[in-house]
C-alpha cells in the first residue's frame, strides 16, 4: 500500500545523491511502490530544483555525503526557508556512527536511514510512516 497526495496520485518524493547507480536502484523501487520520484545529484541541484516548483515533494530523500551542497549543508537551509522548512526530510546516508545521526536530528531531518537498503519492504514503510504523519501534522 502507497500513501497517496491530495490529487490521488502517487506522493511525490524528491531523491537528491550523487552516486547514479543507487539513484536508478533506488528510483526503481520507490515507483513500483507507485510514488512519483524527480531526482538531484547534489544539495546545490535540489535546492535549485525546489526554487522553480510551484508544487513541493511531499518528501525529500537526502544523501549527506555529496559534492557542491552537502546533505547536512542543504538541510539546514531547506529548514531555514519559510516554503521548505516543513517538508519532511529523510536523511538517507552510508554514515553509519551516532554524531550523524545527531547532527542529522539537530539540524531538523524527519528520519535517518542506513545505505545500503537491504529491507525494501521496511524502507517503504519506513516512507509511507513520514508520509502519514506529515499528512496528519498538515
Amino acid at each position: 500500500m502507497t500513501m497517496a497526495n491530495q490529487n490521488g496520485d502517487g506522493a511525490r518524493i524528491l531523491l537528491v545523491d550523487d552516486h547514479r547507480e543507487f539513484v536508478f536502484a533506488a528510483r526503481a523501487l520507490l515507483e513500483r511502490n507507485g510514488y512519483r520520484v524527480a531526482v538531484a545529484y547534489d544539495g546545490r541541484q535540489a535546492l535549485d530544483w525546489l526554487e522553480n516548483q510551484e508544487i513541493k515533494p511531499d518528501l525529500i530523500i537526502l544523501d549527506v555525503m555529496m559534492p557542491q551542497l552537502n546533505g547536512w549543508e542543504a538541510l539546514q537551509i531547506l529548514k531555514s526557508r519559510p516554503e521548505t522548512k516543513e517538508l519532511p526530510v529523510l536523511m538517507l546516508t552510508a554514515l553509519n556512527e551516532p554524531t550523524s545521526l545527531e547532527t542529522s536530528f539537530e539540524l531538523g531531518c524527519t528520519w535517518f536511514y542506513t545505505k545500503p537498503i537491504n529491507d525494501h519492504e521496511d524502507f517503504i514503510l519506513v516512507i509511507e510512516r513520514i508520509l502519514a504523519d506529515s499528512a496528519s501534522a498538515q
